[in-house]
């Protein structure tokens, strides 16, 4: 059965160039691309998208309002598809607050070439909009094709850092929370996090995100938390009470400095098809932090996190995946469960209650 897809979007270019790009998977039909959400309206009146892939700054209704109607009249998965500024950026942020799964970034020059050098993880996006559960995405907030270009080759974590030794890891008073999300992780972060208290140990998290998003997202978090939240620089020490995310674009690992840890920000190619990778990061615990570290897994589509969790829980660390309940896509946690590295399952709040019983 296929995805019903409609686009909404003002330029005519990347109307005709998602046309073209999407018709090419089989499992995607194109309902139609309209130029603003008026348009979109009448259409949806006849026959509702399992899709929608959505522009922010339009003619007439601009995207966020539109995502907000949407919402409240029928709940349906919706891909922003937005511009790089400063204020689209903040703008696609309150949108993904607001109920959308997913950010596509569009640049404001060479959209062609990008949109179709993108085919691949712009369908990807799309399916793993399709599969979310949308009812559960709302709660937080109050498959391949040969007629595509080849998808690119999957790395593994060894090509960021050598795989355990297998020798026990020194223990220290230092403890570390490592979290690992994709798809429904910005919701699911923005539910969590702000019911942590401060005397919790320092986290670093991969949320899967553009990297013109990421230091935003951040400083979003940290206006609602108590903790402290920061997009990670290399270097940075883990502290107490503090929250690292990873920058989108790049790698993030942790490395012991005496009995302390502190943050590494690397270029290098995409692991599990993603930078940042869930991956790296849970290896780089796994080696350097074992015992001393708590993982969760969470809300995400793919496979990503799975082996890095694994090493974990070899390692001696406490390992967590989210339930199938409480996520809105169980896939990368259904992964970790099934490669063997996972210590318990929980819902979303009975991982706030684990976190928030740690102590420093």
């Amino acid at each position: 059965m296929s995805i019903k897809v409609l686009i909404v979007d003002d330029s005519a270019v990347v109307r005709e160039v998602l046309t073209q790009i999407l018709g090419q998977a089989t499992d995607l039909e194109i309902l139609d691309s309209c130029p603003d959400p008026i348009f979109a309206q009448k259409k949806m009146e006849t026959v509702w998208p399992d899709v929608i892939v959505l522009d922010i700054e339009m003619p007439r209704m601009d995207g966020l309002t539109f995502l907000r109607k949407i919402m409240a009249e029928r709940p349906t998965p919706v891909v922003i598809c937005s511009s790089l500024t400063e204020k689209g950026t903040a703008t696609a942020l309150d949108a993904m607050s607001a109920g959308a799964v997913a950010i596509i970034t569009k640049p404001t020059y060479k959209l062609k070439n990008f949109l179709e050098e993108s085919t691949v993880e712009i369908v990807q996006e799309i399916r793993a909009a399709a599969a979310a559960r949308m009812e559960k995405l709302k709660k937080s907030t109050s498959g391949g094709n040969a007629s595509l270009r080849p998808v690119p080759q999957k790395f593994t974590a060894d090509v960021m850092l050598a795989p355990p030794s297998g020798k026990e890891v020194f223990h220290t008073t230092d403890r570390i929370i490592a979290l690992g999300t994709s798809t429904g992780g910005t919701q699911a972060l923005e539910y969590l996090l702000p019911k942590l208290p401060t005397t919790i140990p320092s986290i670093v998290v991969v949320q899967h995100m553009p990297e013109q998003f990421t230091a935003s997202f951040a400083k979003r978090l940290d206006r609602l938390c108590r903790v402290e939240v920061k997009e990670a620089q290399n270097g940075d020490r883990l502290i107490p009470g503090v929250v690292l995310i990873a920058p989108g674009g790049k790698h993030l690992t942790i490395r012991r400095n005496g009995s302390q840890f502190d943050a590494g920000v690397k270029e290098g190619p995409l692991v599990s098809r993603h930078r940042p990778s869930v991956d790296v990061l849970f290896r780089s615990v796994a080696v350097n932090a074992g015992r001393n570290a708590l993982g969760v897994i969470m809300t995400g589509m793919g496979d990503d996190g799975a082996r890095g969790m694994r090493e974990m829980y070899d390692a001696g660390s406490r390992t967590i995946a989210q339930d199938e309940e409480s996520c809105v896509v169980f896939g990368m946690p259904k992964e970790a469960i099934a490669f063997g590295g996972v210590h318990e399952v929980m819902s979303l709040d009975a991982i706030i209650t684990t976190l928030s019983a740690m102590r420093t």
